[in-house]
């Protein structure tokens, strides 16, 4: 199994879905001025599933990386149609990394955060102390 895709795929998702939101107002002045079947896309992609089976076709198609390099085989056995049941299956396997990847970086950033809050509110009481 190689990595790749899936980190990139990852920081891809974040960044367009929880991060640019977030950065100003550019961005999401520029989604409401797209026309309205993708700014539908955008809002129903927000899922790691469905936006990461698209980024792994996409990041497949621009690297020729693959995820589960052993599809790759299959790709070239299974005649006209091996190399579209191959990538699909990698896109599959992939998205399902990425939605795992996405649900454990959100399990750790709650606990990461509470102990930034509970850290700042201590330093901020010994602060007020004579």
């Amino acid at each position: 199994m190689t990595y790749e895709i899936i980190i990139i795929g990852l920081a891809i998702h974040g960044l367009i879905w929880e991060h640019l939101p977030h950065w100003g107002t550019w961005f999401t002045r520029f989604i409401k001025i797209l026309p309205q079947p993708l700014q539908t896309l955008y809002d129903q992609w927000r899922c790691p599933f469905c936006a990461g089976f698209w980024i792994a076709l996409g990041l497949h198609a621009l690297t020729g990386f693959w995820t589960l390099p052993m599809l790759e085989l299959l790709a070239a056995t299974m005649g006209p149609a091996g190399p579209i049941l191959a990538w699909f299956l990698d896109a599959l396997a992939t998205a399902i990394l990425i939605k795992l990847g996405t649900l454990a970086i959100f399990a750790l950033s709650l606990p990461a955060m509470k102990a930034h809050q509970m850290k700042a509110e201590f330093l901020a009481s010994m602060e007020k102390q004579p």
